[in-house]
């Protein structure tokens, strides 16, 4: 009785020091901060692995300066924050309360008489801060950074590949050559039974075609011409014919012998130019909340426009007058009912169908054109509205996985890089498959932007209040208390 006693006094003391508050903070932030640090380093480092393998052919063989690659590093890693940031926290939650229930820090800190609530308040408030900030970087360097890498990104697709000849293959990465040698010596530069086409020739629509036996290359000091030494060849020049008629033209052509001939062909084609951010700027995922809000609320009102104008002209198509007061075909339809149409003649009975026909079928046409528009404005508001939901889904996603990874790591009692992370990578790839699926079932028209996109979301929800539930009442899944067991 006095050692309950006792104990009971020892957790009252520790509960009411706020010294030990402090010092349980500083533990928890302390033991949580190095584990989200470096997973989400890690996390970054494998999705820049897995950009530059999907990448990986528009980026070798053109020469790119290195800092050009680093830059395009850097903006695919901040696209790529929304993956790694809440994988990164699911897999610090999971491991830092893990590794404390597994060295009995975590049942200490509950016989001090402080509830799982009370011990996870320090990491739930700073993930409410990180919350926050992944917020403003989705809404302010977000679009930013998708604006830089797209824009980035489509320089560098369209720059053409350094200048590598190999042995009888055309190369036709300069603007208006092709060239091919038989043989290439890499090493000297030499060719050997050397054909170069030039389309276009010293005249816009002449062509020169020059072939040599053999020949060197080699590039200006600047590196801005190519320079080709070629020996024993010729060359043939079609020549253009002015102001003469097609079917009096001779075609005549121009063909010149010579030992040796120098060439020196532009190399500004192949540079690298970095493309204008303009073409980029007004697509939704350049927007921040406010701008796609604005561009939502437009294009809504652009629909309701639309919505009207098609009712109008459906209410128009529909009431027009049967009777007329011009004669139709000579007949008076201004006194008689319906059966005019049977007074004509065969002839004129065939051209009123045939009239009436035409009429329908642009009338279904205007409509199906009216409401085909009106379908793709709905789109591009869906898709405007898919990126406002995604900036505020990635600030409810770092809440929402910690309150699932912190539980977790209580319940299963293991820290570390094992059982932690592969916990933490299968609840993270089906969280992120129903948000996918979500997404691409707005994208079909299935569901609006607002169910689709927190699809996941509403999976996940129950599952962090039964794991809660669960760690607060110290219940132990059976699967883990044998994997426990077995150890």
């Amino acid at each position: 009785m006095h050692a309950v006693g006792g104990n009971l006094s020892i957790s009252l003391l520790i509960v009411n020091d706020t010294p030990a508050l402090k010092r349980t903070t500083r533990l928890l932030l302390r033991s949580f901060l190095g584990p989200f640090i470096i997973t989400f380093l890690v996390a970054l480092f494998f999705l820049d692995m897995q950009f530059l393998w999907v990448y990986a052919d528009e980026l070798i063989g053109k020469g790119l300066a290195i800092h050009v690659v680093l830059e395009l590093l850097l903006y695919a890693s901040a696209r790529l924050v929304n993956l790694a940031l809440p994988l990164a926290i699911l897999m610090s939650s999971i491991m830092t309360l893990g590794a404390m229930a597994e060295h009995q820090e975590l049942t200490a800190l509950k016989s001090s008489g402080m509830r799982l609530g009370r011990i996870l308040r320090p990491l739930l408030i700073s993930m409410m801060f990180v919350a926050g900030g992944a917020l403003v970087f989705a809404n302010y360097a977000w679009p930013v950074a998708n604006l830089k890498f797209r824009t980035l990104l489509y320089s560098v697709t369209r720059k053409k590949p350094t200048l590598n000849l190999e042995d009888g293959v055309f190369y036709n990465g300069i603007d208006g050559y092709a060239i091919r040698a038989a043989k290439v010596d890499q090493e000297t530069g030499g060719l050997q039974d050397v054909l170069i086409h030039h389309h276009g020739g010293t005249r816009e629509g002449a062509g020169l075609v020059i072939k040599a036996q053999s020949g060197t290359m080699r590039t200006s000091p600047t590196g801005r011409f190519l320079i080709l030494d070629l020996a024993k060849g010729s060359s043939h020049e079609e020549r253009q014919e002015p102001g003469v008629r097609q079917r009096d033209r001779t075609y005549p052509h121009l063909k010149t012998l010579f030992d040796t001939q120098r060439i020196r062909i532009d190399l500004s084609s192949l540079d690298f130019a970095k493309a204008d951010e303009a073409l980029f700027k007004r697509a939704y995922e350049m927007m921040s909340l406010g701008q796609l809000e604005a561009a939502i609320d437009s294009l809504e009102k652009e629909r309701a426009q639309m919505a009207i104008a098609l009712q109008d002209f459906g209410q128009r198509s529909m009431n027009k007058p049967v009777h007329s007061d011009k004669p139709i075909f000579g007949v008076d339809t201004s006194t008689v009912h319906t059966d005019w149409l049977t007074r004509l003649g065969p002839a004129a009975e065939r051209r009123v169908h045939d009239a009436a026909s035409d009429m329908l079928r642009n009338a279904i046409q205007t409509a199906e054109n009216q409401s085909s528009e009106r379908m793709s404005k709905r789109t591009l508001s869906d898709r405007h509205a898919i990126e406002w939901h995604r900036k505020l889904f990635l600030a409810s996603a770092c809440i929402l996985l910690f309150l699932i990874g912190a539980p977790l790591g209580a319940i299963i009692r293991k820290g570390g890089l094992g059982l932690p992370t592969v916990l933490a990578i299968l609840l993270f790839v089906l969280y992120y498959i129903i948000t996918i699926m979500g997404e691409r079932m707005v994208r079909s028209g299935t569901l609006t932007p607002a169910w689709g996109m927190w699809l996941g979301t509403i999976f996940m929800i129950p599952a962090a209040i039964m794991l809660n539930l669960r760690a607060a009442r110290e219940i132990s899944w059976r699967p883990f208390a044998r994997l426990r067991s077995s150890r």
